[in-house]
């Protein structure tokens, strides 16, 4: 039985290479976005390739819109097998705006999207993925959230981020060695609305990862952070 992937964020950029790649190695995958429109002119870019895509509306900062999502792919596919978190948003006004002038509201913007959100749809995602003893999740993260090399700026995006990290070592480590592998990924400076068009990466490279990461074998590894495939500091 083929594999249903959800691929959150997709309507461009990273979320819909990762979209993509993932459907052209076989796989069903949900195509998801916040505004239906551009998310089913996506979704139509990649069924006319003949690729077993599908669209749904999400809005990660909506616990309702979440349920439904889980809900859908459960009724229409009977499971789920990888979900990659990829819907993020940089909240900050600029790269190196001071966490004096960062308004809270701005953290909280972060958090909302960028962990909330990936929170509650692994925390709903992961029974059924346990029901076919099958799951990996990726979390898209950034170098920025790296405590390893730590700057200053962008402190609203970085604590997302680095949250994000926090999320993913302590889930996996909940849950266990079973078949739900779980892992935070950077994809590095790419060339996306967010990345600018300056960025050294093209969309391909930078979701290349993720790809690996939502196909790992079973004695892959799990509450790691990746780039490029190889472990990076936390």
């Amino acid at each position: 039985m083929k594999k249903v992937a959800i691929v959150t964020g997709a309507n461009r950029g990273i979320g819909l290479e990762a979209v993509k790649q993932l459907a052209e190695l076989g796989l069903t995958v949900i195509l998801t976005a916040r505004d239906s429109k551009k998310g089913k002119t996506a979704a139509e870019s990649l069924t006319k390739k003949n690729l077993d895509v599908h669209f749904h509306e999400l809005d990660v900062t909506d616990s309702k819109s979440i349920t439904n999502l889980i809900k859908y792919v459960e009724k229409e596919f009977g499971r789920l097998d990888i979900l990659v978190n990829n819907a993020g948003i940089f909240p900050d006004k600029t790269w190196t705006t001071s966490f004096l002038n960062t308004p809270i509201d701005t953290i909280r913007e972060g958090m909302e999207t960028n962990v909330y959100g990936p929170y509650q749809l692994s925390q709903l995602a992961a029974p059924l993925m346990m029901k076919n003893k099958y799951g990996r999740i990726v979390n898209l993260s950034s170098g920025m959230g790296q405590l390893e090399d730590m700057e200053g700026g962008s402190i609203a995006y970085r604590m997302s981020k680095t949250a994000l990290n926090a999320m993913t070592r302590v889930m996996s480590k909940d849950l266990g060695k079973g078949p739900i592998l779980i892992n935070s990924m950077c994809p590095g400076w790419v060339r996306t609305d967010m990345g600018g068009a300056n960025a050294e990466r093209t969309v391909e490279k930078g979701a290349e990862t993720i790809t690996w990461l939502a196909t790992l074998p079973d004695n892959g590894p799990t509450g790691g952070f990746f780039r490029d495939k190889k472990p990076i500091e936390w």
